[in-house]
């Protein structure tokens, strides 16, 4: 069994330092059976990290918030979520379930914060107000997000035991990267404006499973993260149980840009 003392101590191991600012992906199962309950590991990342660093996951929104209009409900589906869904609170709505059990831990931990959109993040320490000081309603992962705020502040990519084609910060390349026929998609939202719900269109480049781009490969994120680990002689180490690494998001901002313009253009 590990202990968040423990975990502390691979996790400097790995590289991180006091005073990070840091994107966590975590998989609990990978990590395996911490004493305390898996809230240590977020707890041991925050010890490390100290008071001066900045710890941030991708929280995002419950099922339905964001689908309406993508095309991949039913008409009688829609028309129900339509009817019924409640306006997207930011607070005290769910992380995706699909985001793994640790963001939700973290998100409901005292002194987390959350950003006010669908596509939501949640973060602790130093850098919370810079990283959410602003956040553009349509193409939320591109120029004046919270992964653009983590690049200028030379932030980090933690990942524990979890899947590369995962890593949600690589949505951030797909919008700003300079290539053609980006797939882009349109949604609704509801919201509350002035105590009422309202239903407010949105867009992004499309980060569902269909891709940003007719020519993305199967499993493109893993083989963007993976190649970049490679080339940067990059092997990790183990944070518990937990296979991980620690890689700096400009550098995999930097070789993603250039793996997707090029794939866009010529293919895989």
């Amino acid at each position: 069994m590990h202990t968040r003392a423990s975990l502390a101590n691979d996790l400097r191991a790995l590289g991180l330092r006091a005073g990070d600012v840091v994107m966590v992906h975590a998989s609990c199962r990978a990590i395996g059976p911490v004493a305390g309950g898996p809230d240590e590991v977020h707890l041991a990342i925050k010890d490390v990290l100290t008071a001066e660093g900045t710890m941030m996951m991708y929280a995002s929104c419950p099922r339905y918030y964001d689908e309406v209009g993508r095309g991949n409900l039913t008409p009688e589906e829609e028309t129900k979520i339509l009817e019924h869904l409640p306006a997207f609170d930011a607070e005290s709505a769910r992380s995706a379930r699909d985001n793994g059990a640790l963001v939700e831990l973290f998100r409901t931990w005292p002194s987390s914060r959350v950003n006010d959109h669908v596509a939501r993040f949640v973060a602790w320490g130093r850098e919370v107000d810079f990283l959410f000081s602003e956040q553009p309603w349509d193409f939320a992962f591109g120029r004046g997000s919270a992964l653009e705020r983590l690049t200028e502040l030379d932030g980090k990519i933690l990942l524990l035991g979890s899947d590369h084609d995962n890593v949600t910060y690589l949505h951030y390349p797909e919008h700003i990267g300079d290539f053609p026929d980006k797939r882009i998609a349109r949604f609704k939202v509801p919201v509350l404006v002035d105590g009422h719900r309202v239903w407010r269109d949105m867009a992004e480049v499309d980060t569902s499973s269909a891709g940003a781009h007719e020519k993305w490969p199967d499993h493109f994120f893993a083989q963007i993260v993976d190649d970049h680990l490679a080339s940067t002689r990059n092997n990790g180490g183990q944070v518990g149980s937990a296979h991980s690494h620690l890689l700096p998001a400009r550098g995999l901002l930097e070789h993603a840009l250039g793996i997707m313009e090029r794939v866009a253009r010529n293919g895989a």
